[in-house]
């Protein structure tokens, strides 16, 4: 179960309202969402959430790229919103290698037998980094940009220990808390 809400900065203050990611399949498409709540290309603020394994933010200002922050990273990542948010950048990785992975094995049986052989059941090999790590691994706990909201009133050090509730305290931090629990 997944709950979405969306913060909007306006210079009567923050809008608040709960926000349906159905039609979302890419950042693209939820930073489009943002920045069509957006008054006058102020900051807005995206918050998902997967029944407290893990939440991310999406903070949009104007037409500059997202910046991003994710609790948990490995839970996200077995998330289709979490999948979303975690882009090749901030898992350290070439833009594209995945899409260019998978295409590559849909042209190539990659099994190592040729047709109308049976498969061999052996180990699937890892191609780990010289430092013996899987570069396909997504590490667990927090990714992304700590500073998100430091300067709207929450500190790195707040924003790492958020846990349950962490909306409601993000709000309370940025001034929306009112807000937020109105359109709750």
């Amino acid at each position: 179960m997944y709950f979405a809400a969306l913060l909007a900065r306006t210079e009567d203050g923050w809008e608040a309202s709960d926000t349906e990611l159905d039609d979302v399949e890419t950042l693209s498409d939820l930073t489009d969402l943002a920045r069509e709540a957006s008054v006058d290309e102020d900051t807005v603020l995206v918050y998902i959430e997967q029944e407290d394994a893990w939440f991310g933010v999406v903070r949009v200002d104007g037409e500059e790229d997202p910046r991003i922050y994710v609790s948990d990273a490995s839970a996200a990542a077995r998330s289709s919103y979490g999948e979303i948010l975690l882009t090749d950048e901030m898992l350290g990785r070439e833009p594209g290698a995945e899409d260019e992975i998978a295409a590559l094995e849909e042209l190539v049986d990659l099994d190592g037998t040729e047709d109308g052989e049976p498969e061999r059941s052996a180990p699937a090999a890892v191609d780990p980094d010289e430092d013996g790590t899987d570069p396909d691994t997504v590490p667990a706990g927090p990714i992304g940009e700590l500073g998100i909201l430091t300067d709207l009133g929450m500190s790195e050090k707040e924003l790492l220990t958020l846990q349950t509730d962490a909306l409601s305290e993000i709000a309370e931090a940025v001034g929306a808390a009112e807000v937020l629990e109105s359109a709750r």
